[in-house]
């Protein structure tokens, strides 16, 4: 029970007498007589003792109608509808009348009457006590002063649409009703001046619940807005009653006889009897209106007036009107003035509760909280303060309150603080840095892992800055917990591998992570973990470069797949991760190009470089055999780099892999280099038997290399100079002026070449000279056969045609050189007309070489001019062997074997060649 006398007072409201618009000065009045009233629709509405209905409009214009012929005892105006609802007496005698009123249609200049009932319980007649009406329209009750309650059930506005009962009846006067609608129920308060009761309509039999045996006076009861749930007030002398349909509610004790309890927006309007004494005289006549917010728990407002009839909410004020005729404006403070007031009172908590039941906005809320928390620190009560500044979170900028709290003294509060601003989700990087470095100063670790151990839902921080926190603080186990919780791959590595040196947990983990992921944090962490654990770290990345499954939970593993069916990293990245370990990286390359023979060729060359540094460094004969074996089976790869490979060989002299590379590139002459600088003969001959056909320049270089050789290479010499004279390689001159650097060369060695090499040309001169004198018999028999053609007729006997083999037959043709032709098949065959189809090919033959040998004769002549007129005789050289003028010439009429042009030509050469060398 709430005790009035401590209930706080305030001026909440400022009262003013209504003037009369009309008359500057003067109170507004209204009509004498007034006997009921009520409010809504934007009037007020009255009612006089002489029937009279008054309507007051807003700008106080009075209009009225007769409603009934003696009084008017009851109004009771819709909020919701423009219907009005009245009881009084046409007659004398006890006789009171219902009349319903829709005031938006007009009769006569009158509001439309759509009813009219006699208010009569059974057949006896009695007084109405008082009425309700329910805004949906489709009940009335009206109470008695005999204790019963007439229900209308229906359309109350008609007569067709609805049925009158007796819902409740008794011997105690009805004082009070009220009708209560929560969703589609419907309750039926009933207060009499001894109990009060509840019928609920919807139910078939209209069960009655009685709520308690405290009655009211007439007028003396209310139901409050759905805001405070619906509920029944009851005035009693002692105390007010709050009634919900099944049970009592709440009770305050505010004594005095109460003579009129009304609600309106939020606030119970008491009228009591003012029982206090003037000062030398009696009983005050005023009436005391005390206006309760009873959510809050203090007095709005409190003043005496005389003679109250009733109090009316209309136009945004109260009204409360009095016998005197004047009527007086209750105009309430807005919000802000009276939070000021309870400001300046301190009375915050108050203010609190004001601005809520007022639907002040967050906006608002939130600077009372902080005017409160700034009270109380001020106080002193920093944990008080600090409750109030976490509700202003979200609209109070955090610096604000955290400046209040950074004293090491009050780091308490300033947890509190921080953990509601996290759990808020409104907190940055910089207040998880603060929270959780108040927690370890605080060396609270029920805290910490509480905070760090929430759910996922529940995470209202930014991990990773809490995660470098906890690093730092020194709480590697809480830091590694979150970073796994929350898959922060990056530091969990970071702190196991950096901090905790837990190489065996790191390697674990990545193998257990997707393969993007894997990947990268072995390209990062690999040097460390090859360095601390090279099996495992090795094997891990294997599997990485071949097809990468993560390791872990059968369900997770074939999510992956789904996501990733086929994962493999490129083996070349990670062999920079070896460094220092080139057993483990041996072995991982090799298992590479096991796997995938197509890996890249970096794989190649630094496999080849590990196996050519352990061909180097082996002693073993045999095993150094195997190195090598294994070495040159790679070299013969295609994957494998030439130049990288056989810089690498070179740089470990890898005299099998150069030389298979010289062969492999086809580079003949570094092979016969390679075998010069190390001095073994038998290979340099050897390599000029095997490649000399490609390349027949060897055999002049293994000659000048045997030339300049002071030791005795008589053999060699002799091998060498056997093969060029069989080939013709070289000029005769050419070959003493190179034999002649050589001092250990005599005579004797390359007499049997000069000797071999003058025999076959005096055999040419001799082939020559023969060919000559035969060329001049055939030249002689060739004038005697052209001047006997010239000066005899010629007869053609031939009887078959030379290129069918078929009778000759006439048209034919016929030649001088005895050759005969159908007309027919000389047309089809022959080139021209003038020339025979069996000898053209020979004459042509013929005629090419004379003119080979015209050019022959006037470039040799041009060029033994240019040789003997320049000062550079090797570029005129170079530049006639440039435009190609020293390659064989060959006719496509040579037969095969004939050497006419070719002899010419290499005689050619070989006189340039030695003039050359001379003038050079």
């Amino acid at each position: 029970m709430a005790t009035f006398l401590q209930w706080r007072k305030f001026v909440f409201f400022d009262k003013d007498t209504v003037q009369d618009p009309l008359d500057n000065g003067k109170s507004f009045l209204l009509p004498n007589g007034i006997s009921a009233c009520d409010s809504g629709r934007g009037h007020i509405v009255l009612g006089d003792m002489d029937g009279n209905i008054w309507l007051l409009m807003r700008l106080l214009q009075l209009t009225n109608f007769q409603a009934y012929k003696l009084r008017v005892t009851h109004i009771y105006q819709l909020k919701q509808h423009s219907i009005l609802v009245t009881v009084g007496q046409d007659e004398h005698g006890i006789n009171p009348l219902v009349k319903v009123w829709n005031l938006d249609k007009r009769d006569s200049g009158s509001p439309l009457c759509t009813r009219i009932f006699p208010a009569i319980p059974g057949n006896k007649p009695t007084e109405v006590s008082c009425l309700s009406v329910h805004e949906n329209l489709n009940y009335m009750a009206i109470g008695f002063t005999d204790g019963s309650v007439v229900l209308t059930k229906g359309d109350i506005t008609r007569d067709r649409h609805s049925k009158t009962l007796t819902l409740h009846e008794g011997t105690i006067p009805v004082t009070g009703l009220a009708f209560r609608q929560v969703a589609k129920v419907t309750h039926l308060y009933v207060a009499t001046l001894e109990k009060v009761h509840c019928y609920t309509l919807t139910t078939k039999e209209y069960p009655k619940v009685e709520l308690d045996n405290h009655g009211c006076a007439l007028r003396c009861s209310s139901l409050t807005d759905p805001s405070q749930d619906s509920q029944f007030i009851v005035a009693g002398d002692e105390c007010v009653y709050l009634y919900q349909p099944d049970e009592r509610g709440p009770c305050f004790a505010f004594d005095g006889t109460k003579l009129l309890a009304r609600w309106h927006r939020g606030y119970l309007f008491l009228i009591i009897r003012n029982t206090k004494t003037r000062f030398g005289s009696g009983p005050s006549d005023k009436q005391l209106l005390t206006i309760y917010d009873l959510d809050n728990k203090f007095i709005a407002y409190s003043a005496l007036f005389d003679d109250v009839i009733d109090v009316v909410a209309e136009w945004g004020s109260f009204y409360v009107l009095t016998r005197d005729g004047k009527m007086h404006i209750l105009q309430e403070k807005d919000t802000q003035t009276k939070l000021e007031m309870l400001f300046k009172k301190n009375l915050f908590v108050m203010a609190i509760n004001l601005a809520k039941s007022q639907h002040l906005d967050s906006d608002g809320l939130s600077e009372i909280f902080r005017q409160y928390g700034d009270h109380l620190y001020l106080k002193g009560d920093h944990d008080g303060a600090i409750q109030q500044y976490i509700r202003t979170i979200g609209k109070l900028e955090p610096s604000y309150v955290i400046r209040k709290f950074l004293d090491a003294q009050r780091i308490h509060n300033l947890t509190a603080y921080l953990q509601a601003l996290h759990r808020q989700s409104l907190a940055n990087a910089d207040h998880t840095t603060l929270l959780l470095n108040c927690y370890t100063k605080l060396k609270d670790s029920l805290k910490l892992e509480e905070f760090i151990k929430s759910s996922e839902s529940e995470v209202h921080f930014d991990v990773e800055i809490a995660i470098k926190v906890l690093r730092q603080a020194g709480y590697h186990s809480h830091a590694v917990f979150l970073a796994e919780k929350h898959m922060h791959h990056e530091w969990y590595l970071k702190i196991q591998l950096e901090d905790l040196k837990n190489y065996e947990e790191g390697l674990r983990y990545i193998g257990r992570l997707p393969f993007d992921q894997a990947e990268s944090n072995m390209k990062r962490y690999g040097k460390t973990l090859i360095h601390h654990i090279p099996e495992g770290t090795t094997l891990l990345l294997k599997g990485l470069c071949t097809n990468y499954h993560p390791s872990g939970d059968t369900a997770e593993i074939e999510s992956h797949l789904e996501r990733n069916p086929f994962n493999k990293a490129n083996s070349e990245e990670f062999i920079p991760i070896f460094a220092n370990n080139p057993r483990e990286l041996k072995a991982y390359l090799e298992h590479m190009i096991e796997v995938d023979p197509n890996s890249s060729q970096g794989v190649y060359d630094t496999l080849l470089e590990l196996r050519l540094q352990d061909w180097a460094h082996e002693e073993d004969p045999e095993r150094k055999k195997i190195l090598q074996d294994e070495a040159l089976s790679l070299l013969r790869s295609d994957n494998t780099v030439f130049d990288k490979a056989l810089v690498l060989c070179q740089m470990h002299n890898f005299k099998e892999g150069v030389l298979y590379l010289y062969e492999k590139g086809k580079l003949y002459q570094q092979i016969m280099h390679y075998h010069m600088q190390n001095e073994v003969y038998d290979k340099v001959v050897e390599a000029c038997k095997r490649y000399g056909d490609q390349e027949g320049c060897l055999w002049e270089q293994a000659l000048g290399y045997f030339a300049r050789k002071e030791e005795d290479c008589k053999a060699y010499i002799s091998e060498v100079l056997g093969h060029i004279d069989q080939n013709n390689l070289m000029p005769p001159l050419l070959v003493v002026q190179t034999l002649a650097h050589n001092s250990t060369a005599t005579l004797s060695v390359i007499k049997d070449y000069l000797i071999n090499k003058l025999q076959r040309e005096n055999q040419q001169i001799e082939d020559d000279e023969r060919k000559i004198c035969q060329y001049r018999e055939e030249t002689a028999h060739l004038r005697s056969e052209i001047q006997e053609l010239k000066t005899s007729a010629k007869i053609f006997q031939k009887t078959k045609c030379n290129m069918c083999n078929s009778p000759l037959e006439l048209p034919s043709v016929h030649f001088l050189c005895s050759h005969s032709f159908h007309q027919h098949c000389f047309e089809s065959y022959a080139d021209n007309e003038t020339e025979c189809p069996t000898c053209a090919p020979e004459n042509r033959k013929v005629m090419d070489m004379l003119r080979a040998q015209d050019q022959k004769r006037d470039l040799h002549d041009r060029f033994n001019r240019q040789l003997q007129s320049s000062h550079d005789g090797f570029s005129v050289v170079a530049d006639y062997f440039g435009r190609g003028v020293f390659n064989k010439l060959t006719l496509l009429t040579d037969p095969p074997g004939s050497k006419p042009v070719g002899n010419l030509e290499v005689n050619l050469q070989r006189d340039l060649l030695i003039r050359t060398k001379r003038n050079c």
